[in-house]
């Protein structure tokens, strides 16, 4: 990259650009976690057996070249890349008001109305991803619904009904909220009780526990439902107990998830605060102090890097980039430092000049120790991107700073 030479550059623009490069695609992409829709893949039978999937899919993830239109894997539409896009269309909307903007945020949204998981088997609302998926501790088939998509549907939705009026959109967001109280509330062999990333498994990660009672919380606001508020404050409980004493939370309880990320840290406070505003509550907020305290002080180098784990620089990420920007500006109301709005800038500045590729009009997606990976990914990277670019301008809007901000043209 070219990085001489300092270029100001206009993030409303860049936003816009995006914006209408997605468009063109139909929102359609590839994603990291896409590999197993590869059809030669599916046709040698590989499919078949566990190991296979897993290495194929980490193959995919880590390649910094795109083997997919060879692998015949298609581009598709992503759910929760579809709510990033509503949500990050709204956030502009509330910048300045746009009919064409709102417009576009509701046929996005009737897209996912028309397009949730099986409704007859599940009942209620709810999405997943348009790929199989297999982790570690579990396998999620193609379609299967997921409490993080879940919540982020629900959640553009919501948005949506109070742009709007219109109650479908409020009703599908409370319909979610009750697939996620009765499909997803589980407990261990510890008898402790909450929310799972899918159906039927009992793995603890904090973001999906605390997503999912953000997402419940506000349904039990909505409807004035005791028993619905009861199980999102005695989920959310559990997440704020276990959070260490500096602050940290571990990503989630099996042996292989005791890391700490900068951007599920942003998701777990993220939905704290929801869960304190929705019901009203000042029982967190200590949890959310200390926790953004952590966050403020071991993912963010002096110059505005977003490190990926609380003790190692790479990868650098954009989803970290835009979880720090998202988190900071929506908690600085309540639980910001004077130091966050120029934390913000920073991180941004740092972004453009960095991640942002000018030709392309684009996000990259990693930036590895010893190499960068440029593939174009929808859901994880540009619909974050445009997400956090959105945010970050009406932030600064209402912080009566310049939406511009000087950064060095890394032309390709």
């Amino acid at each position: 990259d070219n990085e001489s030479g300092l270029n100001c550059m206009d993030l409303i623009n860049v936003s816009d650009t995006l914006l209408k490069q997605q468009q063109r695609q139909d929102y359609a992409g590839y994603d990291p976690f896409d590999g197993l829709n590869s059809k030669l893949f599916r046709k040698l039978q590989l499919h078949r057996f566990r190991l296979m999937r897993l290495a194929w899919l980490q193959a995919h993830k880590i390649s910094p070249i795109n083997l997919r239109p060879l692998l015949l894997v298609p581009r598709m539409r992503n759910p929760k890349g579809i709510a990033l896009f509503i949500l990050g269309l709204l956030t502009d909307c509330e910048r300045e008001p746009s009919a064409e903007k709102l417009d576009e945020a509701q046929r996005l949204a009737n897209w996912l109305l028309q397009h949730p998981s099986d409704e007859q088997r599940w009942q209620h609302m709810c999405w997943g991803y348009h790929f199989d998926w297999q982790a570690r501790a579990f396998f999620v088939p193609k379609g299967q619904p997921n409490i993080i998509t879940t919540s982020y549907v629900a959640s553009a939705l919501h948005k949506l009904y109070l742009h709007t009026g219109e109650t479908g959109y409020q009703d599908a967001a409370v319909d979610a909220a009750y697939f996620i109280s009765k499909h997803l509330l589980t407990h261990d062999e510890n008898g402790r009780e909450f929310f799972a990333y899918i159906p039927g498994e009992d793995t603890f990660v904090h973001n999906a526990n605390l997503w999912g009672a953000a997402t419940v919380a506000r349904a039990a606001t909505i409807k004035d439902d005791n028993l619905l508020t009861r199980k999102a404050l005695k989920a959310a409980q559990l997440s704020a107990d276990l959070q260490r004493d500096d602050g940290a939370w571990v990503y989630g309880a099996r042996h292989h998830h005791q890391f700490v990320d900068g951007f599920h840290t942003g998701y777990n406070l993220e939905a704290l605060d929801i869960i304190a505003q929705a019901l009203n509550t000042s029982e967190f907020d200590s949890h959310i102090s200390l926790g953004l305290k952590y966050y403020r002080e071991h993912f963010f180098l002096p110059d505005g890097t977003p490190k990926y784990y609380d003790t190692e620089r790479y990868p650098i990420d954009m989803h970290s980039s835009a979880q720090a920007i998202l988190t900071f500006g929506q908690l600085s109301a309540h639980y910001g430092q004077p130091q966050d709005a120029r934390l913000i800038a920073s991180v941004m500045s740092w972004t453009m000049e960095h991640m942002y590729l000018p030709k392309r009009q684009n996000f990259r997606y990693q930036i590895n120790k010893r190499y960068r990976n440029n593939i174009n990914y929808a859901r994880w990277t540009q619909a974050w991107a445009y997400y956090a670019l959105t945010h970050f301008n009406k932030f600064m809007k209402l912080q009566h700073n310049s939406t511009n901000i000087s950064c060095k043209d890394n032309s390709e």
